[in-house]
């Protein structure tokens, strides 16, 4: 038995079929950070930025990347997403930023990708409204945190 669900058994790169699934409703939790640095992190919070709003744009950019999940992500399903938040939130003590995003569908196949996809592209939105004031800033730490719905029910990752 094939180990990989995405591959054949010969090795061949496939879609998982997932016709035979019944619809759940799913959701997943998804997080990252942003290093900023004193310099930018000040300036994020006089909302001094020469690019404009940060978050805002950041929010709308997640959003975005997340209903764009199966044209970036090889193989990945397409999927109705019925919510996407993204928000974030101000880590003085690190002078950093916590990305979080939520995503829900009711669907055959889970929306943790598209979560994760929400996180990275808001996390790249702030780095690049930020680079010109400071180059050295570091996206980490993006990883799932929990999902819900389907075969494995409720995880909880962190």
């Amino acid at each position: 038995m094939n180990p990989f669900s995405h591959l054949t058994e010969d090795g061949k790169a496939k879609m998982v079929d997932v016709s035979e699934k019944l619809p759940t409703a799913r959701e997943a939790i998804a997080r990252g950070k942003v290093i900023l640095g004193e310099k930018v992190f000040q300036k994020v919070v006089d909302k001094s930025l020469p690019k404009g709003d940060l978050f805002a744009t950041a929010r709308i950019a997640g959003i975005m990347a997340a209903k764009k999940t199966s044209e970036l992500i090889p193989l990945c399903h397409p999927l109705p997403l019925s919510k996407v938040e993204v928000d974030f939130s101000l880590l003085p003590e690190e002078k950093s930023i916590l990305v979080e995003s939520r995503a829900k569908t009711v669907a055959q196949t889970g929306v943790e990708m598209e979560a994760l996809t929400a996180v990275s592209v808001a996390a790249l939105t702030i780095y690049d409204m930020c680079k010109g004031i400071d180059k050295s800033i570091k996206i980490t730490d993006i990883r799932l945190v929990k999902k819900t719905g389907g075969k494995s029910g409720t995880v909880i990752l962190e």
